[in-house]
């Protein structure tokens, strides 16, 4: 038996949230929020908090800065039985933050970088993937060194015997430079929504996308917001599932990722890819019944709870 069963390695930064904004932004002028909410942000730390909350033991490994954001990083992650005691400090790196504007289940996002920009396959103490049985990464664009190693990490990991995880997520600066053919093969389960994995691999449809990477995935499920998700194997037909649908979202902040925490919480399980999906399109639509990326997840009861009385879905954590 090993320490953990998911290992999540990536960025790590807060989100400052303003919700009930009276306007777009215009440069020169000056907005009024009515809501504003600091909790941890980054996908990848969502991910590990919500996976966590599901039952898994999971740990992290990210670079925080030495101030008050890296210590509310850490403490909330703590909160969330996450362990923290891999995490990298610097001295001389701040930690990264969020600024979301948020529209209902749209939003505006400025992100500093921050320490995260610089972690590398070598800032990573090579012990860590002999204590997992599975790791976790994303947001792959918000992390250059990473990024960059990428290859690297995935192809560590499979030597090894550790299954993988992969969320590579929006690219700020679009130009969605990502060698699918040479990194899928290293990837248990890849997690794109739909629009990203069109850009990815420069596809005007889904269904083009799909036949691109069909050659190199293991397994793909591909999520696809308020609709539902695609189970795509290399042999068969991709298998549509449709979503458990909130009416009245709160916010959608953190949705991809509370559906990879799902999906990876059941596959590290050895469950069937259909129920990985099914949980990941449930923990999807559950997150979206509260604030934040983390706000639905607070213990076992309350999303058991969320489970049976919003979707019907009785569920056992």
């Amino acid at each position: 038996m090993k320490p953990y069963d998911i290992l999540a390695i990536g960025e790590l930064n807060v989100d400052l949230i303003l919700n009930r904004i009276d306007g777009q932004p215009e440069v020169g002028k000056e907005k009024f929020a009515e809501d504003m909410i600091l909790t941890l942000g980054s996908s990848t730390a969502i991910f590990a908090a919500n996976a966590a909350a599901l039952g898994a033991k999971v740990g992290f490994v990210g670079m925080i800065g030495h101030d008050s954001f890296g210590d509310l990083i850490r403490e909330s992650l703590r909160a969330k039985g996450v362990d923290t005691s891999m995490l990298i400090e610097s001295d001389t790196l701040s930690s990264g933050a969020t600024i979301i504007l948020n529209y209902g289940e749209d939003r505006a996002m400025v992100t500093y970088q921050g320490a995260m920009a610089t972690m590398s396959f070598a800032d990573i103490d090579k012990s860590v993937f002999e204590q997992t049985r599975h790791i976790h990464i994303s947001s792959i664009f918000l992390q250059p060194a990473l990024n960059a190693d990428l290859e690297k990490v995935l192809a560590y990991a499979r030597s090894r015997g550790v299954t993988t995880s992969l969320d590579a997520q929006w690219d700020p600066a679009e130009k969605w430079e990502f060698d699918y053919a040479r990194i899928l093969p290293l990837v248990s389960v890849f997690l794109p929504n739909e629009k990203e994995l069109m850009l990815l691999t420069s596809s005007a449809t889904v269904d083009e996308a799909i036949e691109k990477i069909k050659p190199y995935v293991n397994t793909a499920v591909i999520k696809m917001g308020n609709k539902g998700s695609l189970l795509v194997c290399k042999e068969g037909e991709a298998v549509f599932l449709p979503s458990f649908l909130n009416r009245e979202v709160v916010d959608a902040i953190g949705a991809g990722d509370s559906f990879n925490a799902g999906c990876i919480s059941r596959f590290v399980k050895g469950e069937p890819l259909s129920e990985c999906q099914r949980f990941g399109n449930l923990m999807g639509a559950i997150n979206t019944t509260a604030a934040g990326g983390t706000g639905a997840f607070t213990d076992k009861a309350k999303i058991e709870a969320i489970a049976r009385n919003k979707f019907n879905q009785f569920i056992t954590l």
